[in-house]
């Protein structure tokens, strides 16, 4: 299932989308129209909190199969062309975020492999897909681009061992985490220049675990106005998914709903020669294979 949160007709909403369509079920509708619950989940953290990952699934398969045999199933339902796409889940914690963990981002950087470089990413900063983001030219001359794939936890985890890490991942999304490589460099720590306004979009969708069973050998592109930036795969990660998680949750308790940006390949602006840095009027583009892609347009 792919699901998203999204504005329509004057609301907040989150749903999942309709299977051969360029829609999305309103599954708040279809929680007061067909669910058993009065205490229904108002947003998808609540869904994700709520419910384990497959019973979640299932219950929400089961109000889709009723609205397809309604009378008029298209009342349940929002046309992709009619909504403004949210980030699909904002998470308890911070957008937690791990760098240098491609050795050909790590080069071009001129940085060493790390096994732990952690930062946030602050909540604020999350956007979905299709936003139009300050440029922040006031701030910054070096606004830069990271195509990653984002890791959603659907259960807490805490001290939790790598062998069972994966079972605490409830899906995948896209994140582009955008940085201003020169306040980076003058602050010496990621925070602040990486928590821009609009600095971490995100989406378009969630997709669950069991519609990407090989994220750990999956594409990852980056094109900013068409030019092929990026051009790498999740394969070439030095910390695979069942670390990454279990070397956080050392540390840090993790919640359903909190998000994990898994770092990034090479052909970032910074790293190119001369370097190629955001500029007012650009798009960016990052597609994964099994997830779709996410769109972010650069404020003029």
């Amino acid at each position: 299932m792919k699901f998203l949160t999204f504005y329509y007709q004057d609301h907040t909403y989150y749903g999942v989308k309709v299977k051969r369509e360029e829609s999305a079920w309103i599954l708040p509708r279809l929680f007061e129209a067909f669910g058993s619950e009065e205490a229904y989940p108002k947003t998808l953290l609540e869904g994700i909190s709520k419910y384990h990952t497959l019973d979640f699934q299932e219950l929400v398969r089961k109000l889709v199969e009723k609205a397809e045999a309604s009378e008029n199933p298209d009342q349940y339902k929002a046309p992709f062309d009619e909504i403004t796409f949210k980030a699909p889940v904002t998470p308890p914690n911070n957008v937690i975020a791990f760098g240098r963990n491609y050795k050909s981002h790590a080069e071009e950087m001129n940085n060493e492999v790390q096994s732990l470089y952690v930062f946030t990413k602050a909540a604020t900063s999350l956007v979905g897909d299709g936003e139009t983001i300050p440029n922040h030219q006031d701030i910054t001359s070096q606004l830069d681009y990271e195509g990653e794939l984002g890791v959603v936890i659907g259960k807490r985890a805490e001290k939790v061992p790598s062998s069972m890490a994966l079972d605490y991942i409830y899906g995948y999304t896209i994140i582009n985490d955008i940085t201003a490589r020169d306040l980076q460099k003058e602050h010496k720590q990621a925070f602040l220049s990486k928590s821009l306004k609009g600095g971490c979009p995100m989406g378009p969708f969630i997709v669950t675990k069991d519609e990407l069973p090989n994220p750990e050998e999956t594409s990852i592109v980056t094109k900013v106005n068409d030019e092929i930036r990026q051009d790498g795969s999740t394969k070439e990660m030095v910390l695979k998914l069942d670390e990454l998680i279990a070397e956080i949750s050392k540390f840090v308790v993790l919640e359903p709903g909190d998000v994990i940006a898994t770092g990034t390949p090479g052909g970032v602006g910074a790293g190119m020669d001369p370097q190629k840095f955001l500029q007012p009027g650009d798009e960016v583009r990052i597609a994964i294979n099994g997830i779709g892609t996410l769109t972010t347009h650069i404020g003029k």
